[in-house]
């Protein structure tokens, strides 16, 4: 064997050991070798590494991937997902060697990256480079607050909720600015039981690293406040994979609880593969032949033989599950030593373990009187503050907007370390109000990690049109169909004069795009409190609150013909009935616009035209109905149809349907007065009347005019034009 076997002498690796790490590597490279793709380059040379992590580590048990005691792993180099499912297979956690074989075909339980939901062991789909990281951030906040609902009285390191979140990032991770925005918070929040392991293999797709990458990421990590070391195989010019320092960097990181820990490991990519080491054609491709031929007989493993896997090496790894059964016989004992002495705190975990809401929580949420303008931003503010006593889960703020967004638990301490606190935000450790910083991305995947983590629910506000700023952990949040919820406030051109930089008039559209995402603009104070409701009700992916900055009118519900909330739950409900009962005209709209299909109906029942009024909060939970219901609400018979936003129409094409017209805006706003901007652009009564008026005659075949509004394309403001 030409390659030195890693250097494990204090950590006690025996022989089967060493041989199930090289195991490792020949693995990485048959699988991608027989799928044709894949990335074998960063699994080959991190073997040592993630084989330290699972069998020797982490506290985790393979027969039971959701043990409320374990340590959380977070692979951030999504890519290199053979990283991770190469060591849940050797330790037993539901991958066999079918599965392997099986990478990246579909039906697989080894997609191209872990994917949550979809793979036992894994606890958060890692895709976009950054996002693990700047979730497990999330992770290692979600552990505090737990601890301090539930334990926290107890001395640092000897609770059953004490644990670490580890992360193996490369340097693709550390390019993407969430992880920055991320880490910074992980700083200042001075998470001691966050370790992150960074593979320093200076390779991304395009080669070498400098030719973009070349700050000194351990002075920068330095600089957030964090616990910095640095472990070197390539030190002394030989390269030898030293798992004994590597062990004794992560332990030293351990006994840091006042900091979070980067650990850099210096490694050469897809060592020792001839010809691939070193080099940025192993880092997405697959090997080639001759290179894994070579690769397996530098290992002593048969060239000719594909997926071998000694069975007493196989039988070493799986032991695991008895060191396993050990440490978690001594966690049994902590943890039911507390459940005794704190039964109160233990019916506390079992609701939150259960996913359940507290019998007769709903009696806590606001009435709202009618005849008052209120913001529903404002409206949600009250909301929260008035769940604070009854949903200790229920946490979140905002990213340096909380002011605006009205995302601030009246009373409520901060989270954060005590000395920290400021003359406005006072807290500590296990706090509850959030502060991201002027940093929405990393907002969105730390509220990922936070949820992903298991007992709390978390949420995070900022201004609408900065929702562009953390799409990306949004689309992966709905995917994973991670229920957190975003509140995004200041909706629409109603927010007036801060112009159109601050204006979302495309934002409802786009974030409608998104699979398994529910946008939710509730039209007044009383359906905002609904919608909260309903929000906290579902179990099954993220929830986008968009909420007014500008007052709205708060309607008498049940009462003058106005409709309760109860329809809010279902998406879209009749608001206000016709006269006839059967309609001639349906006035569809959300948020702050559908005072003006109210406005526009008395108008219209004047005339004769008997007109009712759908409030529809959320397209999405409206589509997820049934068809009778949908049709109880929107008839088909009824082909006459405006709908009404202060967005552009894309949405609702399908909803009004050919003989439809949509109220809307097509361009960019202004600054101005909100009042000024509804008026200028045509966001009025009178243009829905008018807009009913022609989806009458397009339905009766009087008018064949286009009912959809053109594509938005012009550039420039709304009152000044490209």
């Amino acid at each position: 064997m030409n390659a030195k076997a890693p250097l494990a002498t204090k950590v006690g690796w025996s022989d089967l050991d060493l041989r199930a790490v090289d195991t490792t590597r020949v693995l990485a490279a048959d699988a991608v070798e027989k799928v044709g793709n894949g990335h074998p380059g960063t699994a080959i040379s991190l073997a040592p590494a993630a084989y330290l992590l699972y069998q020797t580590v982490m506290r985790h048990d393979p027969t039971d991937p959701h043990w409320l005691g374990r340590d959380r792993f977070v692979l951030s180099a999504g890519h290199s997902s053979l990283t991770q499912y190469i060591q849940l297979y050797l330790a037993g956690f539901g991958l066999e060697l079918e599965d392997l074989e099986a990478l990246r075909t579909w039906g697989s339980k080894t997609p191209g990256h872990p994917e949550y939901r979809h793979t036992a062991g894994v606890e958060i789909t890692t895709g976009p480079l950054g996002q693990g990281l700047a979730s497990a951030v999330g992770f290692a906040m979600a552990a505090r607050r737990e601890r301090g609902l539930l334990d926290p009285e107890a001395a640092p390191g000897t609770s059953p909720f004490d644990h670490h979140v580890y992360v193996i990032a490369s340097d693709g991770d550390l390019q993407e600015g969430v992880t920055s925005e991320a880490s910074s918070i992980a700083g200042t929040q001075e998470l001691g039981n966050l370790v992150v392991l960074w593979d320093d293999n200076h390779i991304s797709i395009e080669g070498d690293t400098q030719i973009a990458f070349t700050e000194d990421v351990l002075k920068r990590y330095e600089s957030y406040g964090w616990h910095v070391q640095f472990v070197d195989w390539t030190a002394g010019g030989e390269y030898r994979e030293d798992v004994d320092a590597l062990h004794a960097a992560i332990e030293a990181a351990k006994a840091v609880t006042d900091k979070p820990s980067f650990i850099g490991l210096r490694t050469l990519i897809a060592w020792p593969t001839p010809g691939k080491t070193d080099d940025h054609s192993s880092h997405g491709s697959k090997l080639g032949g001759d290179a894994i031929r070579g690769l397996k007989e530098i290992l002593g493993f048969d060239p000719e033989k594909s997926f071998e896997v000694a069975p007493e090496v196989i039988a070493h790894t799986r032991s695991l599950a008895d060191r396993a059964a050990t440490q978690r016989a001594a966690w049994q004992e902590s943890f039911d030593a507390w459940a005794a002495a704190n039964p109160d705190r233990k019916a506390l975990l079992d609701r939150l373990r259960a996913d359940a809401l507290p019998e007769g929580w709903t009696d806590a949420l606001p009435t709202f009187p009618a005849g008052k303008s209120v913001a529903t931003r404002a409206a949600s503010g009250e909301v929260l503050s008035a769940l604070a006593p009854v949903l200790p889960e229920l946490w979140g703020g905002s990213a340096d907007l909380a002011g605006s967004n009205n995302t601030t638990m009246k009373g409520e301490p901060s989270f954060l370390p005590a000395h920290r606190s400021s003359h406005e935000f006072a807290g500590d450790e296990f706090g509850r109000t959030l502060h991201f910083g002027i940093r929405e991305h990393a907002m969105g995947s730390i509220l990922s990690g936070i949820r992903l983590h298991g007992l709390t629910r978390p949420y995070g506000g900022t201004f609408f049109t900065f929702s562009d700023y953390m799409r990306g952990a949004v689309r992966l949040a709905a995917l994973m169909g991670v229920n957190v919820t975003y509140v995004w406030t200041h909706d629409s051109i109603g927010l007036g004069e801060d112009g159109p930089t601050h204006q979302p008039v495309e934002h409802l559209t786009a974030v409608r795009a998104i699979p398994g995402l529910a946008v939710v603009r509730p039209a007044d104070a009383n359906e905002t409190a609904a919608a909260w409701r309903a929000t906290l009700e579902r179990t099954d992916g993220p929830v986008a609150l968009v909420l007014t900055r500008q007052n709205v009118p708060t309607y008498p519900r049940g009462e003058d013909g106005f409709a309760t909330t109860d329809g809010v739950t279902r998406g879209a409900y009749v608001l206000l009935e016709a006269s006839s009962g059967t309609p001639d005209v349906v006035l569809i709209g959300t948020g702050s616009e559908v005072q003006l299909a109210v406005e526009a109906r008395e108008t219209l029942e004047a005339a004769g035209v008997a007109t009712r009024v759908v409030s529809a909060p959320c397209l999405e939970w409206f589509a997820e109905q049934d068809e009778e219901y949908r049709e109880s609400v929107l008839p088909s018979a009824v082909r006459a149809r405006v709908s009404v936003e202060a967005g552009i129409a894309m949405s609702w094409h399908k909803i009004v349907g050919d003989a439809g017209r949509s109220v809307s805006i097509e361009h960019y706003g202004a600054s101005a007065d909100y009042q000024t901007l509804y008026r200028e652009f045509g966001i009025t009564a009178e243009a829905v009347v008018a807009a009913a008026h022609e989806s009458l005659a397009a339905a009766r075949g009087d008018d064949r005019s286009a009912g959809a509004p053109g594509t938005p394309t012009q550039s420039g403001t709304g009152d000044l034009p490209a």
